[in-house]
């Protein structure tokens, strides 16, 4: 229990550390941002407490929030995300997901493809609605989703392919 909790607390720090240094300050082509910070949203184990883990992911979003000065749009995206991901791990697991045991190194890697892109689809949508608040510009919003999430997806899978040991659930 000690080691699974320090290895979340270490990829919680370094993950807001990568997008806060680093990573906040890519703007490839004007509008394309990657944003894997929420691979921790994804890589926390299935079997913890709800409420703590939605706590974490807001704090995550808050923490980027504030070094970023985006007023509240990460933590609004983070924690719909961190709501709505067991209905993620449903459909991308199926009867694995129900009986926890996932486990995400073990898994197929088209569903890990599948949980990945759902998850991120949804968290940079409403990250770019929020940012932008405009319904007449929801094509620079699906714009942005789209090349900025798959900028997103490639950074997350080469993360967890590159730290696949770490990044059990």
């Amino acid at each position: 229990m000690t080691n699974l909790l320090s290895i979340h607390t270490i990829r919680f720090i370094v993950l807001l550390l990568i997008q806060v240094l680093l990573l906040s300050h890519v703007n490839f082509l004007g509008n394309i941002n990657p944003y894997p910070y929420i691979l921790f949203v994804l890589l926390f184990p299935v079997k913890n407490n709800r409420l703590i883990f939605i706590l974490l992911s807001f704090l995550l979003g808050l923490l980027i929030d504030m070094f970023l000065d985006s007023g509240g749009i990460h933590a609004a995206a983070t924690v719909t995300i961190a709501f709505i991901r067991p209905a993620a791990l449903k459909f991308s697991f199926g009867a694995v997901y129900e009986h926890n045991a996932i486990k995400f190194g073990n898994v197929d890697f088209g569903q890990r493809i599948t949980y990945i892109t759902i998850l991120v689809l949804i968290h940079h949508f409403i990250l770019f609605l929020l940012e932008i608040f405009n319904f007449s510009k929801i094509f620079l919003v699906l714009k942005n989703t789209l090349f900025s999430s798959i900028f997103t997806i490639l950074l997350c899978v080469l993360i967890t392919i590159i730290f696949g040991g770490t990044n059990k659930k």
